[in-house]
């Protein structure tokens, strides 16, 4: 089973209220007509996951070290679509031999723009292979350009086979938050001490399902079984009291509140038996809140974004062939913004496909 989730991730409880659930099949999209779509970046042969936008609107894309010659592993991307290595080309410029330098990048999986601030996600599992060093967060201040900070994870945090996907940032408690999509677990960061804490490794709500999933007509499988990838998908609600996460292959969108996580005194015990299971949602990867409460995430196989409005009701925002597995999210203004990585054409290990892109589409009005 470790091996066919590491494989795949190269490609990436208590009950609720009714209010909470959602009240459709979440399999059934609304007839509502699809918003436009727009292409706004493209890569030739670089498989994008992330993308961020800064409140100023600078954007930034990442590319995983899934396969030999990326040529960079984070970029900010210009209003033309243009792209330059960020902060520099040195800090782009490990080979993926030997271990990388200090202020080089080796495994980028996520970029999350906060506040001035660029919170880069290095699990530094390059080829999904394993963890080759410490696992990173490195945070670069925007108005410089430089780097900031750099907090490290052990392996009591982030164990060999781990890989740390998405992160969102807590400004009320002053944490960050990560999925860890290897093993499946939360790690919660304290920004200031830069003391990290694993939760919920042993919950079924970080865990993946038992189901497989059939994208664009063809049923995913590696090593001829369905792939299980965990804990992926993460979101802070608007107002920041919950969390949200979701694994890859699954259905089940969970929520725990953040006052719970930031609670070192809880027992797993405890933590575990506040998590909250908000019923069926399609198979996503990447998620993210807009202002009012809209949860947006991918339907990864219906070439589709959608989105849960705060009654728990999933609807359709934009459905196109283009949209070749729905990554990652991020607000920008009134549009929705979002990577199509092909993950399910060109996984790890295997060559790149000819191009990847990022779209954009509004928001719901």
């Amino acid at each position: 089973m470790k091996k066919s989730l590491i494989l795949f991730a190269l490609l990436s409880a208590c009950a609720s209220s009714d209010k909470d659930r959602a009240p459709i099949d979440p399999t059934t999209h609304d007839a509502m007509a699809s918003a436009p779509l727009r292409e706004i970046a493209e890569f030739k042969g670089a498989q994008v996951t992330g993308v961020t936008v800064s409140k100023d609107g600078r954007m930034f894309a990442n590319f995983p070290r899934w396969r030999d010659g990326i040529p960079f592993s984070v970029v900010e991307i210009a209003k033309d679509g243009s792209s330059n290595p960020y902060p520099d080309a040195k800090w782009n410029s490990w080979s993926g031999k030997g271990l990388p330098a200090k202020n080089q990048f080796s495994c980028v999986q996520s970029v999350v723009a906060h506040d001035g601030l660029l919170y880069v996600v290095d699990p530094s599992s390059p080829f999904m292979k394993g963890v080759v060093s410490q696992p990173r967060l490195q945070v670069f201040d925007l108005a410089t350009n430089q780097l900031k900070r750099t907090y490290t994870f052990s392996p009591t945090v982030a164990p060999k086979q781990s890989y740390l996907n998405d992160i969102r940032i807590d400004d009320a408690n002053n944490a960050a938050y990560m999925t860890d999509s290897g093993l499946g677990a939360i790690v919660v960061l304290d920004l200031k001490s830069g003391h990290a804490r694993r939760l919920l490794a042993m919950d079924k709500s970080t865990k993946a399902e038992d189901l497989a999933l059939t994208v664009e007509g063809k049923e995913l499988t590696i090593g001829g079984k369905p792939p299980r990838v965990n804990s992926d998908g993460i979101a802070l609600s608007p107002d920041g009291k919950y969390l949200y996460y979701h694994a890859l292959t699954g259905k089940t969108l969970y929520r725990v509140p953040t006052t719970a996580l930031n609670d070192g005194k809880l027992s797993a015990k405890k933590l575990a038996s506040m998590v909250e299971n908000l019923g069926e949602t399609p198979a996503p990867d990447g998620m993210i809140f807009d202002a009012k409460g809209n949860l947006y995430m991918a339907d990864l196989q219906m070439n589709s974004v959608v989105y849960r409005t705060p009654e728990g009701v999933i609807k359709t925002l934009v459905q196109d062939p283009r949209i070749k597995w729905a990554d990652t999210f991020a607000l920008n203004g009134d549009q929705l913004v979002f990577t199509a990585s092909r993950l399910h054409e060109t996984p790890a290990g295997t060559p790149a496909a000819d191009s990847y892109k990022i779209f954009q589409t509004p928001l719901v009005r």
